[in-house]
């Protein structure tokens, strides 16, 4: 979750509007308050899991996000190469969004450090270590370029590594980073925030990936959806009636899914564009605009369910940072920008924050999915997968290219974390140098995941 900053004190939107909204209660002796509504109910234990909101918050707010914050500042996470002119491969789609708020400045090559831009494909510093290649691979501008100059035992990992890639472990459709419409962008002076898109379109996106993609049976509506006839009336309540049938697996799909669209709407209404003159702009809370998605009589039950679903989000995305710290902490593993002296705090900063998130008490347990009879699991674990990267091609459906940058990037990140849970038996296997054959990360992915574990 992300933590605001007030002056010189950084806390998280949902808290601060929280605390703002208590504030009112007590002044009012309201005991049927929004913040009552709203918060009182987000507390205990999450649907699925040992872990409680209580034992979340002060671990992230106080211990985690902090360490976090610093690692998204540093350069080699900054930076996030994306392809954002890809049409949409569902529906034609002409419909784009005319605010100025919308669009994203993409970077100049000159703004893009050196080591970013070499190893921008499968292959990093790590195996250039490993292989004596560093020359080599920094003055390369292509993968085939690279190719040429590498050892066998070096063109053999690389390989392997693509397969990998390409394989079925991955859960997102990615970007072909070497089409020339993908651009570098500074996600730090493109922040996620309102711009304005709203409307028929973003409930056309939204009502395809949960009508499509998140195991709801067709006859069950969701609440508040201004496309669906005759919805309005329906209870949060009853909605969620149907989630308790589904096996664990799909429910966590759904929950991911809402913890995501809770994600995206807390920050829209934490960064909301409340003054726009000739003379300045102005961003701020806007209170009305998060009431109406997660008050729990405006919504009829449904707001606080949205807002529990976050934190189920939060302890997916954090199980996988835990997991993954083996890949992070070999010697030869370089997070790497060109600048010898950063890098090397970047990468202390990274364990730092990977070491935190291991110490965490109450993780998720991820083997309760996929297990029992193997062959149905299989078959389960491919359906899973499949929606998910249907999800994440509905990215290119989104009309404001600043909401389509960020929903880009926080599918992949959560794509990458799943990838990451089950890859558990290869990450144990990797050797502490040299190329991890059974499992790798891409740049992208990397950034992807800390970014969106950032939101």
């Amino acid at each position: 979750m992300l933590l605001f900053r007030m002056g010189t004190v950084r806390t998280c939107p949902v808290l601060l509007l929280c605390l703002v909204l208590c504030r009112v209660a007590l002044l009012l002796h309201e005991p049927g308050s929004a913040a009552e509504r709203c918060f009182c109910q987000v507390t205990g234990y999450l649907d699925d899991c040992i872990c409680d909101v209580e034992t979340i918050d002060p671990f992230n707010n106080n211990k985690l996000f902090p360490k976090l914050q610093r690692l998204l500042e540093r350069d080699y996470f900054q930076f996030y190469k994306a392809n954002l002119k890809k049409p949409c491969p569902f529906w034609d789609d002409s419909s784009h969004c005319g605010v100025k708020d919308c669009a994203v400045k993409p970077c100049e090559n000159s703004e893009v450090p050196y080591g970013i831009k070499t190893s921008n494909f499968k292959y990093t510093k790590d195996a250039s270590i490993a292989y004596g290649e560093i020359e080599e691979c920094e003055q390369a501008k292509k993968l085939g370029a690279v190719d040429e100059s590498l050892s066998e035992e070096a063109r053999e990992a690389l390989l392997q590594w693509t397969r990998h890639d390409d394989s079925s472990d991955n859960f997102c459709e990615v970007d072909d980073e070497e089409s020339p419409d993908s651009e570098y962008v500074n996600l730090q002076l493109n922040p996620e925030r309102y711009t304005g898109y709203k409307g028929a379109d973003t409930w056309r996106i939204w009502n395809c990936i949960y009508e499509e993609n998140c195991f709801k049976p067709q006859s069950v509506k969701r609440p508040f959806s201004p496309l669906i006839s005759g919805i309005r009336g329906c209870s949060g309540n009853v909605f969620y009636n149907w989630l308790e049938g589904l096996c664990v697996e799909k429910r966590a799909f759904y929950r991911l899914i809402s913890g995501l669209h809770t994600s995206i709407n807390v920050h829209l209404s934490a960064n909301y564009l409340l003054q726009d003159t000739w003379e300045e702009k102005t961003w701020g809370h806007n209170l009305d605009e998060f009431q109406k998605r997660f008050d729990a009589v405006l919504t009829k039950g449904e707001g606080p369910k949205r807002l529990k679903n976050l934190y189920f989000l939060y302890l997916i995305e954090l199980r996988a940072i835990s997991k993954v710290l083996p890949f992070f902490e070999r010697p030869t593993f370089v997070l790497y920008t060109g600048n010898e002296t950063s890098d090397i705090k970047t990468k202390e900063l990274l364990l730092e924050v990977l070491k935190d998130a291991k110490a965490f008490p109450l993780h998720f347990d991820e083997n309760s999915f996929f297990a029992g009879d193997k062959k149905k699991a299989d078959k389960l674990k491919e359906e899973f997968r499949q929606h998910f990267r249907n999800i994440s091609r509905i990215m290119d459906c989104v009309g404001c290219v600043k909401c389509r940058l960020w929903g880009k990037l926080q599918t992949q990140g959560l794509g990458t974390a799943l990838k990451i849970l089950f890859s558990e038996k290869q990450i144990a296997k990797m050797p502490e140098s040299g190329p991890s054959y059974g499992f790798h990360l891409t740049r992208q992915e990397i950034v992807a995941l800390f970014n969106a574990f950032g939101r």
